[in-house]
């Protein structure tokens, strides 16, 4: 993407500076590596020598390739290694094997990036602020530093690659450049903001973080209990609506009914003004027409969850329509039985959730796939619509339906590359009937080798506790075709569905969810990435749980209006 004019002359003066950038990080690493190498163990020596002698005759080539893949990210041409799912529109011509070789490359980026993160946190924050500012965005909604991490991270490599055609050299080095670098980039960013500063920039009014691709996220084990629903039926008062004076209230059922059928009609192209003037009015209405104060506070209850459901930045665009027109169905289902908003794992909320998860396993708006996702899903609610009943039963076969298309979408995923598996089966075949000699790529991905990093600043790139190799063992073996993964392949996080585990188990099968793209992987190396946390199952979220925590803290903070 090009940069925004308003930060081009930011970015040119970066750009400038950058050359003695990378230069301090070198001279760093070859000061660091020189004085530890007595100490080391006679490979290690050696490997740290050649590194040390690569840095003393292609230093400039280094801070070259540093300094162009910088420019390379930041100008209009993509760079080198572009994004996975934007690079996946054009189908590979051939398949290639991601070994534990390919892995280690993978492993210790991510470990610059959390590096550069952890060391830095406070200065990227700061300077996020200001960047906000100079590009007009006061309420700081998203991230406009366009030498993030990740983009130094790459560079990194592109100077790791240009000091030595050794693999496991250039590995070496990306792991010992990693902290350096980071330390040189926290000096940058504060000088950065300095600068901006005394340019007259007022920081952008923080009011939250929204975290890129890949950022941390809770792990936490989640269960079916809802404390959260609980607890905003306690704060949230009963509502008590004006009645229309000289009118008879009207049935319940006939306005519901009225709003099933709005929903129904509403055009696809209704822009989100018009939309949420609709849904306040239908809310208004049912709420005056509510045979109960009990059913009242029910309706706004779901109101404000779905309200706070269709706000979430993270649902697709492209669902909220269809999601929303759910909303008087779901009523229906809690007018029925007010035990549903105990439970999460009511059919009514796990269909609404693998409904707004389809869209992270497919490609763009536009495509075919997508489309057919669309048409499938709109039969399936306006079925839910013209239903007379709402119960588990019926959203228990909502789900099935869906879940149908997707194994009818694996299904020919599979077929499709029926060449691919059988080829990988032949390959799988021979690297099992040989003995393979030792990889010499199996210290770098071992952090309790990294004899020359200080341990406190590398243990904080680190999450707090990696799986064991045991461990990711286990968790492998209980991965099935058709299983959903998040994952890092070469150097990006992709979303990637498993089509093919080998029949013996190791050389895996992956496809993009995003274009026709697949990967052959082996099974150390997604036990490596396993290891480091950049492999985990990609499932659907739950709305409603997300849903409840952002209107309970609204609840709590406006003292339960």
């Amino acid at each position: 993407m090009p940069t925004p004019a308003a930060l081009k002359p930011f970015v040119d003066d970066e750009l400038m500076r950058a050359p003695l950038l990378i230069e301090q990080a070198v001279e760093a690493v070859f000061e660091q590596m020189r004085k530890g190498m007595p100490a080391l163990a006679p490979a290690e020596r050696a490997l740290s020598g050649d590194i040390v002698q690569a840095l003393t005759n292609k230093r400039q080539r280094v801070v070259e390739a540093f300094v162009r893949s910088l420019r390379t990210q930041l100008q209009m041409q993509p760079a080198p290694a572009a994004p996975a799912r934007a690079a996946a529109a054009a189908v590979a011509t051939s398949l290639s094997l991601v070994d534990e070789a390919e892995v280690a490359v993978d492993v210790e980026m991510s470990h610059a990036i959390e590096g550069i993160k952890s060391v830095a946190e406070f200065e990227l924050r700061e300077l996020q602020t200001y960047l906000s500012a100079l590009v007009g965005d006061m309420d700081v909604a998203s991230d406009h530093n366009p030498l993030r991490p990740e983009t130094h991270a790459r560079a990194l490599w592109a100077a790791a690659e240009a000091m030595s055609a050794s693999r496991g050299t250039q590995v070496a080095f990306m792991r010992q450049a990693g902290m350096p670098l980071a330390q040189v980039l926290r000096k940058s960013y504060a000088a950065a903001v300095s600068r901006l500063e005394s340019m007259g920039v007022t920081p952008a009014a923080y009011r939250t973080l929204i975290l890129p691709a890949g950022a941390r996220r809770d792990r936490s084990h989640e269960t079916g209990y809802t404390p959260e629903l609980s607890r905003i039926r306690e704060v949230m008062p009963v509502p008590v609506p004006a009645q229309a004076q000289g009118q008879q209230r009207q049935a319940f059922d006939k306005v519901l009914r009225q709003t099933e059928e709005q929903f129904r009609h509403l055009p696809r192209d209704t822009g989100r003004a018009e939309f949420d003037r609709l849904r306040d009015s239908q809310r208004t209405r049912l709420v005056e027409s509510a045979g109960n104060p009990v059913d009242q506070q029910l309706i706004e209850l779901l109101s404000r969850l779905f309200d706070a459901m269709l706000a979430d930045r993270r649902l697709a665009p492209d669902m909220q329509l269809l999601l929303s027109r759910l909303q008087a169905p779901a009523l229906r289902v809690l007018l029925h039985d007010a035990a549903t908003l105990d439970d999460y794992s009511h059919p009514l909320w796990l269909f609404l959730d693998r409904l707004a998860f389809q869209p992270e396993t497919l490609p763009a708006p536009g495509d075919a796939e997508r489309s057919r996702l669309q048409r499938h899903a709109q039969a399936i609610v306006e079925h839910l619509i013209g239903e007379p009943r709402h119960d588990a039963a019926l959203y228990r076969w909502a789900l099935g339906r869906l879940e149908a298309f997707e194994r009818n979408r694996l299904e020919q995923r599979r077929a499709a590359a029926t060449g691919e598996i059988a080829a990988l089966q032949q390959l799988e075949d021979r690297l099992l009937s040989t003995i393979s000699p030792p990889s010499t790529y199996a210290g770098a991905l071992d952090a309790a080798q990294l004899d020359t990093v200080p341990a406190a600043l590398y243990e904080a790139a680190l999450p707090a506790v990696l799986p064991s190799e045991g461990e990711s063992t286990l968790w492998l073996a209980d991965r099935q075709a058709g299983d959903w993964l998040r994952v890092v392949l070469q150097g990006h996080w992709v979303h990637a569905q498993l089509l093919w585990p080998g029949e013996r188990g190791e050389v895996w099968l992956l496809a993009d969810g995003a274009s026709q793209r697949t990967w052959a992987v082996r099974h150390g190396a997604l036990r490596a990435l396993h290891a480091a946390h950049l492999l985990e199952a990609l499932n659907p979220r739950s709305l409603l749980r997300d849903a409840a925590r952002q209107v309970l803290k609204r609840l709590q903070t406006s003292g339960g209006r």
